[in-house]
């Protein structure tokens, strides 16, 4: 195990509560927050891209109480009470990818999605697009890594969409439906 593998989050770690216009109502642990159908709460994805316009997927660590196993898309995460997301995706990509990049912020949006009996998402998620061409997984957190063409991920998504996660699903279908100006700067779009 390389230095880089460390605990990076807990379920006491406080998460930031909002309405559905996205106004801070409050604090929760981020147990509570997904318990049950889930509160709702601030979060992150990050689609980190490489020069050859490769998207970078992770695969959940099978220890994740959410869809664990389950292949996303580069960073997710949330911002932690009092942190701005500036601070929490720098925080969370160095803690997971070991890296820091620049980050272009595309849209927000909130999905709620139920995981059986262990919780569920319920989040008004801010999605980044980056660039980066090498990273160093903390394998406490990710199981694996790999770059993948579109061509390969509309693949994916036809073939063996029950592997994916639902905001990746839901994030990655908005980018190329309605936010293709943005994604087309970083990949090549069929």
């Amino acid at each position: 195990m390389n230095s880089s593998n460390r605990i990076v989050s807990s379920e006491s770690e406080e998460l930031i509560l909002v309405d559905a216009q996205d106004n801070e109502t409050g604090f929760m642990s981020k147990a509570d927050c997904h318990d049950g159908d889930g509160v709702l709460h601030r979060a992150f994805s990050v689609f980190l891209f490489n020069s050859q316009g490769e998207l970078l997927l992770q695969q959940r660590s099978d220890d994740k109480r959410l869809w664990g196993g389950y292949w996303s898309n580069s960073c997710c995460s949330h911002p932690r009470r009092g942190e701005s997301m500036e601070v929490a995706t720098r925080r969370r990509l160095q803690d997971e990818l070991n890296v820091s990049v620049d980050l272009e912020f595309v849209y927000k949006f909130s999905y709620q999605a139920d995981f059986g009996t262990a919780g569920a998402e319920n989040e008004m998620c801010y999605v980044y697009l980056g660039r980066c061409d090498a990273v160093m997984a903390n394998e406490l957190e990710i199981s694996a890594i790999r770059f993948v063409s579109a061509r390969e991920l509309a693949s994916e998504f036809a073939t063996a969409a029950d592997t994916l996660t639902p905001w990746f699903k839901l994030e990655w279908q908005a980018l190329q439906r309605d936010y293709r100006d943005a994604l087309s700067r970083y990949c090549a779009l069929s």
